[in-house]
């Protein structure tokens, strides 16, 4: 298989997004560094090779970022993981912009009001970072948490999403 890597420029800084021969999402993240995106990607979806070229997710994310929260919803994505990590990333889909859960509501969310730390793994093996919004989830006391991509981006894309909403 043969992927397509895209880095674009948003207010958060470069982002880099790599998906598959349908235009799925399999990593992103705001970086131009391409090892850093392609090594988050599980290792049987790895590609075999790997071109510059348009993706198709790179309009739903200049869309996100012009204020059309939904746009990053349509985009198809491509993850392998355990059965929870699977269930958690289709919940992280459905969290609504400008309404943050904390990681023990994710957990209640999954089914598993106990599995705190399990669902903040769910978050952290996320790989196509935007169209997954895992950036969508915060400590029990509001605080941000951890973020591959860094707390500054994960507190501008709050932000956003809340004046968006506002």
């Amino acid at each position: 298989m043969t992927a397509l890597i895209q880095t674009i420029d948003t207010p958060d800084g470069a982002l880099t997004i790599l998906a598959d021969e349908t235009q799925r999402v399999l990593a992103s993240g705001w970086s131009d560094d391409h090892a850093a995106i392609i090594g988050r990607v599980h290792a049987s979806l790895r590609p075999d090779s790997i071109a510059e070229g348009r993706t198709d997710a790179a309009d739903a994310a200049r869309a996100y970022y012009a204020g059309d929260l939904d746009a990053i919803t349509t985009v198809a994505v491509h993850q392998r993981g355990t059965e929870m990590q699977r269930v958690g990333w289709e919940a992280l889909r459905r969290i609504t912009p400008g309404q943050p859960l904390t990681y023990t509501e994710f957990a209640i969310e999954l089914g598993s009001p106990r599995a705190v730390r399990a669902a903040a793994s769910v978050c952290a093996r996320n790989a196509p970072a935007l169209f997954v919004p895992c950036h969508r989830v915060l400590r029990s006391d509001g605080s941000l948490g951890g973020f591959a991509w860094g707390l500054d981006v994960k507190r501008s894309l709050l932000e956003r999403e809340a004046a968006a909403m506002a």
